[in-house]
């Protein structure tokens, strides 16, 4: 195992000098940086072209047969008042005023008619929001300040929730061991693929036979895992170190949802399952992408099974309101516990606070072992794999090895 170092280096050197590398790790914060682009310069287009909307001024015709619009508003706007609908519509059809208001007499049962000159496909909107402030703002006169709040739904509201007698805020406290469930999902997505073929280049290259003649086929294969997981811990903060930078930046001219995550609750037994259940994660489809790529001749071939290896993974996505209302339901006990389904269901239970800690040591307990039964096996299909270049290997074939040997 001398030489684990120098395998280990080899490959976090090698692999950060490819420019595949770095347009992968940097292409998710570039992504981010571009949606945060479009939703700022979208709202301020939005934002500058209402304002000039706003700045136009344009004649207006009214009836009104509901006699809920104020008198005193349509002389504010100098609102021209006609009799009847069909002397409106001539109005603005003949160019006399740019837009015609008909309210019916029962505006909850019958539809308000808006006529105008078409001024463009936005800026039409605003004849329909002008006509619908009129009549706010006239019904808001007839109603004290209390009773229109709660009709324009501006009522604050302001919930506390309590569990085991303290004050529990379910939202906040899911964020924190939350973030691990968000980078295996990242990780495992942008990260796989190369975790799947770092074990055939090098058979592809047909290189493997030198470096077998001075480093044992153990030894390379764990200097593979190793750079594997570090190269991802870099991954990691390449991608978060812009999306915070970004956010700092221009976070409060992006109008996104305003919430409150000051006082972050660090649970720090769910933060300790979280990351010992995302490591011997990561660790467990590592050594299972490892074994499938060493077990095959080409990149290519290999590649075929990374849909099979991702069905596992994200599949139980699709029972994810299972894991939230049902958590002791038979489905979801399979999907917690069997090893090649567990890091989504876990992660996810752990997150939101119905994962107790004795299910928890039982499922991590599974991890670990099944994680060090994948790592034999990845590194016994590499060291029987590594010169075989025409065909798949088998489990079978490469346990078979060793009886005939023994025999």
């Amino acid at each position: 195992m001398h030489n684990l170092g120098t395998v280990f280096r080899f490959e976090v050197t090698r692999t950060l000098k490819k420019r595949s590398f770095w347009i992968m790790s940097l292409f998710f914060p570039i992504a981010i940086a571009a949606i945060f682009g479009i939703v700022f310069f979208s709202n301020r287009a939005t934002h500058e072209a209402s304002e000039q909307v706003a700045k136009q001024s344009f004649s207006i015709a009214v009836t009104d047969t509901s006699h809920l619009v104020a008198p005193a508003l349509l002389q504010a706007i100098h609102a021209k008042v006609v009799p009847d609908k069909q002397t409106g519509v001539h109005e603005v059809a003949t160019g006399k005023v740019d837009a015609y208001f008909y309210y019916p007499a029962d505006v909850s049962k019958q539809t308000i008619e808006v006529y105008a000159k078409d001024t463009g496909l936005f800026n039409n909107n605003r004849y329909q929001a002008v006509a619908q402030a009129l009549l706010d703002q006239s019904v808001a006169s007839t109603v004290s300040t209390q009773t229109k709040a709660i009709l324009q739904n501006h009522v604050a509201f302001t919930t506390t929730t309590y569990k085991d007698g303290q004050v529990y805020n379910g939202f906040k406290q899911l964020i924190a061991p939350g973030v691990f469930l968000v980078l295996f999902y990242i990780l495992i997505t942008m990260f796989g693929n190369q975790m799947l073929t770092s074990t055939t280049e090098e058979k592809e290259n047909r290189v493997i036979e030198m470096i077998l003649t001075t480093i044992k086929a153990r030894t390379l294969i764990i200097g593979k895992i190793l750079s594997l997981i570090v190269l991802a811990l870099i991954q990691i903060i390449v991608i978060l170190i812009p999306i915070v930078i970004l956010y700092l930046l221009i976070g409060d001219k992006l109008s996104l949802p305003n919430f409150d995550l000051t006082n972050i609750p660090l649970d720090p037994v769910r933060i300790a399952i979280g990351a010992v259940i995302f490591f011997l994660s990561f660790l467990l489809f590592t050594g299972l992408l490892v074994a499938i790529g060493a077990a095959m001749p080409t990149a290519k071939e290999a590649s075929g099974f990374f849909g099979i290896v991702m069905i596992l993974i994200f599949g139980p996505l699709y029972a994810v309101t299972l894991f939230i209302s049902a958590p002791d339901s038979p489905l979801v006990t399979f999907l917690t516990f069997f090893p090649f389904t567990s890091p989504i269901p876990l992660l996810l239970r752990n997150a939101v606070g119905n994962l107790s800690v004795p299910e928890a040591l039982l499922a991590i307990v599974i991890l670990a072992v099944s994680a060090s039964v994948v790592m034999a096996i990845a590194i016994r299909l590499f060291r029987y794999g590594a010169l075989e270049y025409s065909k798949r290997l088998s489990l079978g074939s490469v346990f078979g090895v060793k009886r005939k040997r023994i025999q």
